[in-house]
């Protein structure tokens, strides 16, 4: 059973999109920004799609996901 978690950046809430974590106060998947960026669209492209997400939040998670890779890699 999923629980409920919440960080600054994300949430993961089984009652929003099933647990899917979601950027905090939205309903956008993080998932989507890296699939938007995997298939070469800018990061402003991103933001004018899911004007609910600030560049802040999304540049955030980019540099959280940034740290733990190479946080893993040493």
């Amino acid at each position: 059973m999923l629980e409920k978690h919440s960080s600054a950046l994300v949430t993961i809430d089984p009652e929003i999109l099933g647990g899917t974590p979601v950027f905090k106060g939205t309903r956008v998947p993080v998932k989507t920004l890296f699939e938007y960026l995997q298939k070469n669209y800018s990061l402003e492209e991103f933001l004018d799609s899911f004007p609910s997400v600030t560049e802040e939040a999304a540049i955030a998670v980019l540099e959280e996901a940034e740290a733990i890779t190479f946080e893993h890699a040493a």
